[in-house]
């Protein structure tokens, strides 16, 4: 099985990307450190073996867009929607990633997507401290694995773990990740990641 590689993203803009880090970034920091964690997460998806590449975006790609990726724009309402919605535009076996993670490596990538090509499992997740998740792998699209599901609380990853259990699938538990809402988690990622864009970017800020 080969599963392609999602990640559902926003186009950087001052005023709509990464609000949570103002203060003490200022929207156009906090923007700059979006497009930077988008880069590093891209750069990571194109180090990553995988048969297709895509960019589920809400918003106009950019010239931080490398070649390799297809871009698809995301549709729905709320999150589970565009989550249900990304999958099934994808088609076919998928594990999909937000652009939060820029620590994010290939190695990781590599790693949930051969447990998701596990004989024994049937779709992948992990978590996140602050109760969410970071990564989710479908072997088949289904928009009930997605809608209804509480998204952006503490117990979201426990709701999405339910749900995926509640249809049936048996699910394989990936490695945590600590992704960027506000500043104490900017910090916590860019020293995990200290050579990458987005531990620049905080670095240029004066926050870090």
């Amino acid at each position: 099985m080969s599963a392609a590689l999602l990640v559902l993203a926003k186009a950087p803009r001052a005023g709509h990307s990464k609000t949570r880090l103002c203060p003490p970034c200022t929207p156009r920091q906090a923007a700059a450190l979006a497009r930077a964690a988008l880069a590093d997460t891209l750069e990571a998806v194109l180090a990553t073996a995988a048969p297709r590449r895509v960019l589920v975006l809400d918003g106009p790609a950019g010239d931080w867009l490398r070649p390799g990726f297809e871009v698809l724009p995301q549709r729905g309402d709320g999150l589970d929607q565009r989550l249900a919605h990304a999958f099934a535009d994808a088609g076919g076996p998928a594990l999909l990633i937000g652009m939060d993670t820029p620590q994010v490596t290939s190695g990781d990538l590599g790693h949930a997507l051969a447990r998701l090509a596990e004989p024994e499992t049937d779709a992948v997740l992990g978590p996140a401290p602050d109760g969410g998740y970071w990564a989710i792998g479908l072997r088949a699209a289904d928009p009930l694995a997605f809608l209804g599901v509480p998204m952006s609380t503490a117990r979201t990853c426990r709701a999405q773990r339910a749900r995926l259990r509640r249809l049936g699938l048996r699910v394989g538990e990936l490695p945590p990740l600590r992704d960027v809402d506000r500043i104490a988690d900017a910090r916590a990622v860019a020293a995990l990641a200290p050579t990458g864009r987005f531990a620049r970017a905080l670095a240029s800020t004066g926050t870090a």
